[in-house]
């Protein structure tokens, strides 16, 4: 007998209504094929078998013939196909929803690992860093520390630049000497006399006016070891130290 059909049928239970009004309640749901003018198409797991649902179990069968659109009245033909096609969609969306609620998960437990990790090699560089400049610090310290002041020098009438060198070598830190020796080469070329007509800078370190040098000591026009104290006392304070001063005199052509 043929079943009307009224208004939209859900299709897992539109599917079970229709086969069983058309006494084909015991076909096999993984056989179900529908036939239309040209083609035969399968719809595979009709009912229960895309969603897992137990309850289909009633509607399998040993039969290894399968139920033809042809088979089904044809005012219920359409809806057939509709329920199940409509069944494998919403499955298919399941399914992807599921594995991208998977894939967001996984990249979110990605993403916090990477930002802990970065924020740890962060952390540990500025600890390095801080590290660092403890210990340059330390050793600038001792190295001045250790360096001789201009007093320690007795006055000599005159001096050649060897002389001068010398004297500096042993005034300005190690690390620094070689900033020191590029001003003074730049300002005065080891002319511990020199005098800018210009200006009256004066000095190995050709300050300006001269008489700031008498800070370090009354002989700062005689005395070139008065003059690198003040001039490194002066690269110290302003600069940091003479690479310092060196790396502005560069970048200004004066300190």
């Amino acid at each position: 007998m043929e079943a009307s059909v009224k208004g939209t049928i859900a299709p897992a239970q539109s599917l079970r209504t229709l086969l069983e009004g058309n006494r084909v309640s015991r076909i096999s749901v993984r056989g179900f094929a529908v036939a239309s003018a040209t083609a035969v198409t399968t719809v595979g797991a009709v009912v229960g078998v895309a969603t897992g649902d137990p309850a289909s179990n009633d509607l399998e069968t040993t039969a290894s013939g399968m139920t033809l659109l042809a088979d089904i009245p044809v005012g219920q033909q359409a809806e057939v196909q509709n329920a199940s096609l409509t069944q494998q969609a919403d499955s298919i969306a399941h399914a992807a929803d599921t594995d991208a609620k998977r894939s967001a998960e996984e990249a979110a437990r990605i993403q916090a690992a990477q930002d802990a990790k970065s924020k740890k090699a962060e952390a540990q560089k500025a600890a390095d860093d801080k590290a660092k400049q403890e210990r340059d610090e330390k050793e600038q310290a001792a190295s001045r520390s250790a360096s001789r002041d201009g007093s320690s020098f007795a006055p000599q009438a005159s001096y050649t630049v060897a002389q001068v060198k010398a004297i500096a070598q042993q005034m300005v830190p190690a690390g620094q000497f070689q900033c020191f020796s590029k001003i003074i080469n730049q300002e005065s070329t080891w002319n511990y006399q020199a005098v800018n007509k210009s200006s009256g800078a004066y000095g190995l370190v050709q300050a300006l006016p001269g008489s700031k040098m008498a800070s370090a000591g009354a002989d700062w026009r005689t005395n070139p070891a008065t003059q690198i104290e003040w001039g490194l006392n002066y690269m110290n304070s302003r600069y940091g130290s003479p690479c310092g001063a060196w790396n502005f005199h560069q970048a200004n052509n004066w300190y």
